[in-house]
């Protein structure tokens, strides 16, 4: 597998993350303004973990970042950082259990990305499955007037995921980080004011 080691690669080393996708949540944080003190986060596919550790800090010790994803990791996370190695699809009890009592949540972001196949419509259309999928577990555990940031990858069923998007935010904006690599095909969708999950 071929390694960049571009800027933001570098980077990243220096400022210890993990990897260098945490520069795109602070792009949009600045942008959005998606983090204060006190929030309560939960990330979705955060291994290694450079999105948790840069929520943890924007939120503070009165906040809490809740992280899972399929992979485990060996970075070492602050104590207001809890992560679990979970199949968001295939939520186990004790996971279920935690949303439930930590919840619900300021924000839920996502940085979720399929294995890649190379087929450049079967992974777009598995992002957005597991967009939709980070979707339906906001409808759950997201607060009223929460915030929303899921990567997908661009491509024709890139609408379904903002209509879903608009059915449940007051505002829906459509972002590409200057750190996402020029031949990178993701964007994040974010939502604002979450009005409610969708009946039906």
């Amino acid at each position: 597998m071929k390694v960049y080691r571009d800027y933001y690669f570098l980077k990243a080393k220096e400022d210890h993350y993990p990897a260098r996708s945490v520069y795109k949540l602070q792009e949009m944080d600045r942008a959005f303004r998606l983090f204060r003190a006190g929030m309560k986060v939960l990330d979705l596919g955060a291994a290694p973990g450079s999105w948790s550790l840069y929520a943890a800090e924007r939120v503070g010790e009165k906040g809490l970042v809740l992280a899972c994803d399929l992979q485990g990791t060996e970075t070492a996370f602050p104590p207001n950082v809890t992560f679990l190695q979970e199949n968001v699809f295939e939520r186990s009890p004790e996971f279920e259990s935690l949303l439930a009592e930590k919840g619900p949540f300021d924000m839920v972001i996502s940085d979720m990305a399929p294995r890649t196949t190379g087929t450049k419509f079967t992974d777009q259309a598995r992002s957005l499955e597991l967009c939709l999928e980070a979707v339906a577990v906001a409808d759950r555990y997201l607060k009223s007037g929460g915030g929303f940031v899921a990567k997908i990858f661009m491509g024709p069923d890139f609408q379904e995921l903002a209509g879903a998007l608009r059915a449940r935010f007051a505002t829906v904006r459509t972002f590409k980080p200057k750190s996402s690599r020029a031949e990178s095909k993701e964007i994040f969708e974010l939502g604002m004011g979450f009005k409610g999950a969708v009946q039906g």
